[in-house]
């Protein structure tokens, strides 16, 4: 039975344009829902649109390992999964404004002042691109070295340079889209961001093979045409969604309010810390993996590819739950938001399940998807073995982060996860010196798990609900 609505609920204003379906709607009842109605129903309907965004990208990124691994070979696959190590921690600051932005409009959309929401996402989004702008330009500047530190063959180097560099280019863009993702999210709106990337994604799937090989008349661009390709068609997405959210008055630009910006830095520099410390962290791993050749790099990155899909799917019921816990805190109503956090953990577990069965059981098939190197192949095949025992706790890890970032409750989560994933380079280096490749594997999916486990004893033990943001 639904609890009675407030009286004045925020009003999320809709105007369905360009075929898009917002959740969120202009009358009390339907801003009302993230704290008013089933609970279950609630999880799916703004889950759903964010898993299926998670998932569009994460399409992206495995038909780009596609036609990199089939035509440039596993150099080519090795280059970009080593520069993947690099995009994640440019990535992780995007998180920052992404996690910041979400946990604290959230918290005024549920304390019923939108106009506040939407002009710390104004601020935020003009933080994200100068943001984007200057660290695009560092890491321009330092390919070289980047590469140097992981001391990845000379091949994969080049090719890994070429495909970064271009990358760092659209650094704003991917920084902007992240404040405009966040703004939607924090409304309740998961669908608008589902559609945005929709198009992004339907554009890129073209153009990355397109520009790489040279389709239609366009330059053959090679690896630097999958880069051109992704940064070209998200920051279509970013200035779309810029317009449409001033339109629904999401995004309110002006003098920017500085202490909306510590208030987003706040909250959401721990998780960027966290995620860039596993990137560093795996920077080492990879100058570890490089000493069992080409065949375990691109193996890596393969793995990486095949866990993404669950992982993404976490990371949209993360981040669906973040404004759920955020807009309920708001509202006064921390049981619920407790709830609301082991709900969308036992929904994505039961797909961590299927996970577990598929890469246990078919590991090949997944491997030939990406190269027809037989030493590649073989390499992977191990590696999706042993770490299909982690997607049994990878979503507990995911979304359960995200459910406390909307709690703005990041700091706890930043130390447990990175002292576990810090542990991963002793442990790694002892492990392969006795079994080799596989040892790091495993190294790699316990203590994955053992985040897991992090994650569940935090969030019960509730020091999230007495966080103010």
């Amino acid at each position: 039975m639904l609890d009675p609505a407030p009286a004045a609920a925020p009003q999320l204003p809709v105007e369905p344009h360009e075929g898009l379906a917002p959740v969120a709607v202009s009358d009390a009842r339907e801003a009302a829902h993230l704290v008013t109605d089933s609970l279950r129903r609630t999880i799916l309907k703004i889950a759903l649109p964010a898993v299926a965004s998670s998932l569009l990208m994460t399409l992206f990124s495995s038909v780009d390992a596609f036609w990199v691994g089939t035509r440039i070979g596993a150099s080519g696959l090795a280059a970009v999964s080593t520069s993947l190590f690099w995009i994640w921690m440019i990535v992780s600051l995007a998180e920052m404004i992404g996690v910041g932005l979400t946990a604290v409009a959230a918290r005024r959309y549920g304390e019923r002042r939108p106009d506040d929401a939407a002009r710390i996402a104004g601020d935020t989004l003009v933080f994200g691109v100068v943001l984007g702008a200057i660290v695009g330009a560092i890491g321009a500047t330092h390919i070289d070295a980047l590469f140097r530190l992981m001391e990845t063959p000379p091949d994969v180097s080049a090719l890994g340079a070429t495909y970064l560099r271009t990358y760092l280019l659209g650094t704003p863009l991917i920084y902007g889209f992240f404040a405009v993702d966040a703004s939607f999210r924090a409304s309740g709106d998961t669908k608008t961001p589902f559609v945005l990337l929709l198009t992004s994604v339907g554009l890129t799937l073209f153009l990355d093979p397109a520009l790489m090989l040279g389709w239609a008349g366009l330059p053959r661009l090679g690896i630097a045409g999958a880069a051109i390709a992704t940064i070209g068609t998200r920051g279509a997405a970013f200035i779309l969604g810029v317009g449409i959210a001033v339109r629904r008055k999401l995004l309110r630009m002006g003098r920017i309010q500085l202490a909306s910006l510590q208030a987003i830095c706040r909250v959401g520099l721990p998780t960027a810390i966290t995620g860039s410390t596993f990137s560093l962290i795996y920077i080492f791993l990879t100058r570890i993996t490089t000493h069992f050749g080409t065949p375990a790099l691109a193996a890596l990155g393969i793995g990486h590819r095949v866990e993404s899909w669950l992982f993404m799917i976490g990371v949209g019921f993360g981040a669906a739950t973040a404004a759920i816990v955020g807009q309920n805190l708001g509202a006064g109503r921390p049981d619920r938001a407790a709830r609301a956090g082991w709900m969308a953990t036992g929904f994505c577990t039961l797909l961590g399940v299927g996970a577990f069965v598929l890469e246990l059981t078919i590991p090949r098939q997944f491997a030939s998807f990406f190269t027809n190197d037989a030493a590649v192949i073989a390499e992977a095949v191990k590696y999706l073995r042993v770490a299909s025992f982690s997607q049994l706790a990878v979503c507990a890890e995911i979304v359960l982060e995200g459910a406390l970032g909307g709690a703005g409750h990041t700091v706890p989560p930043m130390l447990s996860s990175t002292a576990l994933t810090a542990s991963r380079i002793p442990l790694a280096a002892w492990a392969a010196s006795r079994w080799g490749s596989i040892g790091i594997w495993w190294v790699i999916s316990l203590t994955a798990m053992g985040r897991g486990i992090a994650m569940c004893a935090l969030w019960r033990a509730g020091g999230w609900k007495r966080r103010s943001v």
